[in-house]
């Protein structure tokens, strides 16, 4: 059967080539331009996340820790580093920071907003009920001090959002979504 519309089949073949490298080109151009996206949204969305251990001891006392780059008492606990779960961070943190060792699981409470530190920042609060304490570390850099406070007995200079959270994981209270 002869082509009716006076093209040869090397014209067909060329106008196809010429359809696939206009194709690849496109491709090529939106994968670029979809990296740059990328690359943008990370640096203008980018999101920061912690995890911090609401640590009970055994007589339901909480330990917390006073930092020596900011005021009051928190929890311990700090950022999730690249290819770290949370509950990977958490233990780390718990170990640099108080010499805690995790000796069973965590329950996660809540994630929580902190904007205040960051636009994009984020809080996973664990409970951690079983740990041991084989030494508990000097005060360095980093950490002032830590102890083991009961509810009657919390320090006057705690962070806001920590005594919030003990309140709600302690006395459930309504959980709020802001640290």
């Amino acid at each position: 059967m002869a082509l009716q519309t006076g093209r040869s089949c090397q014209d067909d073949c060329n106008a196809a080539k010429k359809s696939r490298k206009k194709n690849r080109g496109r491709l090529f151009f939106n994968s670029l331009v979809n990296k740059a996206l990328q690359r943008y949204w990370r640096i203008s969305r980018g999101l920061t996340l912690g995890a911090q251990g609401l640590v009970l001891g055994e007589d339901r006392s909480i330990l917390l820790v006073r930092h020596t780059y900011r005021s009051g008492w928190h929890f311990p606990g700090g950022g999730v580093e690249r290819h770290e779960t949370t509950e990977q961070a958490l233990a780390r943190e718990l170990k640099e920071e108080t010499g805690i060792i995790l000796t069973g699981p965590v329950d996660l409470f809540g994630l929580y907003a902190n904007f205040r530190v960051f636009p994009s920042d984020h809080i996973a609060l664990y409970v951690v009920r079983h740990w041991e304490q084989p030494h508990s570390p000097r005060p360095n850099h980093e950490i002032a001090e830590q102890a083991f406070f009961g509810r009657d007995g919390l320090p006057p200079d705690l962070s806001a959002g920590t005594h919030r959270r003990i309140l709600e994981v302690l006395d459930g209270e309504p959980r709020g979504g802001m640290w």
